[in-house]
């Protein structure tokens, strides 16, 4: 009984508010002193209760301008992964936000098999639109590891002119040809890749490298047979035709993982290319070169 009281006074509080909810379930990660705001929306598309958790830089300040990271979980985790979690690829993304006092966004976007179907990429889409009517958002970064790391990709391919960075974590770029997990991504898609073919296609991003001229970085491993490389070192190569703002983090003999250095590289490589252009457009806008 107590449980169903919690769970209506959820729902009860979501479905008054307009849009994502301003307070949420605040804790503490161990050994993190940032404050942790746990959110509840409802999806615009099809009206579901929805959550992400908001992880604050230290001295927040929302009258200032904030960058955004947004961590992408894998397949079979949940928004907690890359708030808790303490493996590389969770542990270099915090630390990233921190470092550069980003705000970090660690959606469910459909949690455990989101594969960023067209569900997915609306309930991300809200949660931007929504922050950015609640804070001066400075830049949008796009991140995940495996299932997240294809997602960022995805997402970016789709919705290039909402996002500044990309750091890809052991993702896939191509779900025409990858076999694995065909049935939760069918599941996402609304159907196999047979059925809806162009859903497949127009959620690979190696088939539009032309939309990534932001920052990109991405982590591969040689011997990664959950998901291979191949797809993403050739997103790459095509994206360097036209932007030559791209990092390569391939381990030949690496795996399905990313460790923690390489985290941290890939996402300095990409937070500097921006720092660059965003100095670069204040000497072009002022005539004047800023000081060191």
């Amino acid at each position: 009984m107590k449980l169903l009281t919690i769970a209506a006074l959820l729902i009860l509080t979501t479905a008054t508010t307009v849009a994502l909810a301003q307070t949420g379930n605040r804790e503490n990660v161990a050994g993190d002193r940032s404050r942790i705001e746990d959110q509840t929306f409802l999806a615009k598309n099809d009206g579901t209760e929805q959550k992400f958790v908001l992880v604050y830089p230290p001295n927040f300040d929302s009258a200032k301008p904030v960058s955004l990271l947004i961590a992408l979980h894998g397949h079979g985790s949940d928004r907690w992964q890359f708030v808790k979690q303490t493996r590389g690829e969770c542990s270099g993304t915090r630390e990233a936000a921190t470092r550069h006092g980003m705000l970090m966004v660690s959606p469910d976007y459909r949690a455990k098999t989101s594969w960023m179907g067209p569900k997915a990429e609306e309930d991300l889409l809200q949660i931007i639109e929504s922050l950015r009517k609640r804070l001066v958002v400075e830049h949008v970064i796009i991140s995940g590891g495996s299932m997240g790391g294809t997602g960022a990709l995805t997402f970016t391919a789709r919705n290039p002119d909402l996002i500044d960075g990309v750091v890809s974590l052991n993702g896939t770029a191509n779900l025409v040809e990858y076999e694995r997990f065909s049935d939760a991504i069918a599941a996402s898609f609304g159907g196999s890749r047979a059925e809806v073919p162009d859903e497949y296609r127009n959620r690979s991003a190696e088939f539009f490298p032309e939309r990534f001229t932001m920052p990109v970085a991405a982590t591969t491993g040689g011997a990664d047979t959950i998901v291979p490389p191949d797809s993403v070192l050739r997103l790459l190569k095509a994206i360097q035709r036209n932007n030559d703002r791209v990092l390569s983090i391939h381990r030949p003999a690496g795996g399905h993982s990313t460790n923690h250095d390489d985290t941290v590289r890939a996402f300095e490589f990409v937070i500097s290319k921006l720092k660059a252009s965003n100095k670069k457009s204040t000497e072009n806008s002022t005539g004047k070169k800023q000081p060191e």
